[in-house]
Order: C-alpha cells, then structure tokens, then sequence
C-alpha cells in the first residue's frame, strides 16, 4: 500500500486522491517543581482523567512543620500588634492609678505638714533649715503626683505610630511566609492541569524524583493533530483554516480536521513514506487539528488518509 502510495505521489496526487499521513500528540508532562519521594501515584497508563484529578503526592512532613511554624509567627506577630494597639491591660492601668492615688495623698499630708512647720518657723520655733526640708519633701511629693499622672495617660494610650507600623510590618511579613509555605505544601500533592489520557508514568512509590522531573504525562484530545505531507503542485491550494478529510482502519466513517500549519520550506519525503519513486520527491508538512470528539478515538503513531478539498474550477 505505501508503494501505491508513493507512485500516485511521484505521479502528482489527485485532487480527491488520500495522501498518507500519521496521528502526533503534544503531551502535557506533569513534573514536580521539588525533589521528593512519591508517597501516592494515583493514576495508570491509559486512564482518563479530568482536570484536577490527583495524579501523585510526594512525601510532605518538612513542608507541614514550615508551614505549622509560619502559622506558629504570624499568631505571635498578630498578637503583638494588637498588644501595641491597645495599649497596657485594665488591671496594669489600675495598679498605676493606684499607686497615683497614694502619692497624692501623701503630697497633701506633706502640704499640712510644710504650713504647720512655716506657722512654727514665723514663730521662731523651728529653724529655717528644718522649714527646708519640709518644703523640699513637698516638691518631691508634688513631682511624684506629677509622673504618676502622666504614666497613668502613657498607660491608656496605645504605643508611638513607629512601633506599631514595625510591629505590622512584622505582621505582614509572617503572613507572607506563611502563604508561601501554603504554597510549597500544595506543591507536594499534583493535579492534572487538564482532561485527557494518561500516557505514560515515569516513577513508581518510593523512588526519588528530582526537582523538576516528569512524573507523567498527560495526552489532552485537543492536542491530538495529524501530519501528512503535500507535493508542491497541490500546496497553492491549500491554507490555514481549511477543512481536509480523513479516514483510518477501524475508524468508521470519515472525519473532518482544520489545517492549523503549512510549512514554508519543502523537504524530501520522509522515509514512513518511502518508495523508489518519491524517495526524492519534495513535499511540504502540514498539520491539521480534528474535531475534540474524533480525537478522542485516535492514537499517536496512528497511520491515516488524507483527503484534500477538491480543486475550485
């Protein structure tokens, strides 16, 4: 048969002559984006799966204890913001009161002291040295009231705009690390990124992927295309769009495919395709996508037969 098929080409092909061609794939290969030893392998050659289906998890215990102490500082640095924020607590605020509360007290039992002692002093009693020490006990006692009413107002406030804009800033930052080892964990356990077959599997459990190794391979129905080859004197018919037919063994009927590319440098014919007769014959590759419903049903390697359109007269 691909005798035949060579002498029609060396011929020059018909308009509603097949040419021969094959199915080709563009595989989606799934890798691990890290080193790891696989703990689950979730499909087998030849399934279907769907998009986000599991396909395989790799080991995950030194992610989980990155992300558990993320977790660990984000709470820390939460938390001393809002520490910042608030201020003292009511009972540190009350014991400052408190200790207010006395020095004033004590300031006014200083004061009823100093006017007794200046009454004496005018009397001729007491010395002036003795009303000295008198009036500096009242300052002293004065000053104390004076710092405990403003510790009492420091303890009320929240902290300076400087310390807290640190403190979310640390905040921001543990939130930060912890979306990131969110995402190194998400990372151990792979989804298919698309629907389509499960081609091949590469590792089995309990061997060690490297970072960045294929781990399977995923043969989506829209990236199933055929490629057939086209003599030089049917080319000028042909362009991007256009509608070609073909057929295969135990296919049933013929099928439909757009032609997506049209090389523009010729070549000799590929040796699939051998034949004395077209061994050196120029032709021109083109590649052609099917329906997403008939490529379901087509193999890569598969041969084919291409009908062109016919010739507009």
């Amino acid at each position: 048969m691909l005798a035949c098929t060579g002498c029609l080409m060396a011929c020059g092909p018909r308009a509603d002559g097949p040419l021969q061609g094959y199915i080709e794939g563009e595989y989606a290969r799934v890798a691990a984006p890290f080193a790891g030893t696989p703990q689950n392998l979730a499909v087998q050659r030849g399934s279907q799966v769907s998009a986000g289906t599991p396909l395989f998890s790799l080991e995950s215990e030194n992610e989980i204890a990155a992300r558990r102490q993320a977790e660990q500082q984000l709470q820390a640095a939460n938390a001393r913001l809002d520490n910042l924020k608030t201020g003292k607590r009511p009972p540190e605020v009350e014991t400052v009161a408190e200790q207010l509360r006395q020095a004033m007290a004590a300031r006014e039992l200083s004061a009823a002291n100093f006017r007794r002692q200046e009454a004496l002093f005018r009397s001729g009693f007491i010395s002036s040295a003795a009303l000295d020490d008198v009036r500096t006990k009242l300052k002293n006692d004065d000053a104390h009231v004076q710092e405990l009413k403003a510790t009492v107002a420091t303890a009320k406030m929240p902290a300076r705009p400087d310390e807290i804009r640190a403190a979310q800033a640390d905040a921001d930052a543990a939130r930060e690390a912890l979306a990131q080892a969110d995402w190194r964990l998400a990372q151990r356990a792979i989804a298919a990124p698309v629907s389509g077959r499960v081609s091949d599997t590469y590792y089995v459990v309990g061997d060690w992927v490297p970072a960045g190794g294929v781990v399977a391979s995923l043969l989506p129905p829209g990236d199933i295309k055929i490629r057939f080859y086209v003599p030089e004197n049917e080319l000028g018919r042909l362009s991007a769009g256009q509608m070609v037919t073909f057929a295969c063994d135990a296919c049933g009927s013929a099928s439909s495919a757009r032609i997506t590319f049209i090389a523009n440098r010729a070549e000799f014919t590929p040796p699939v395709l051998y034949s004395k007769e077209n061994r050196a014959k120029l032709v021109y590759l083109v590649e052609a996508r099917p329906a997403t419903d008939a490529a379901g049903n087509l193999n890569p390697g598969q041969p084919v037969d291409v009908t062109l359109p016919a010739a507009s007269r």
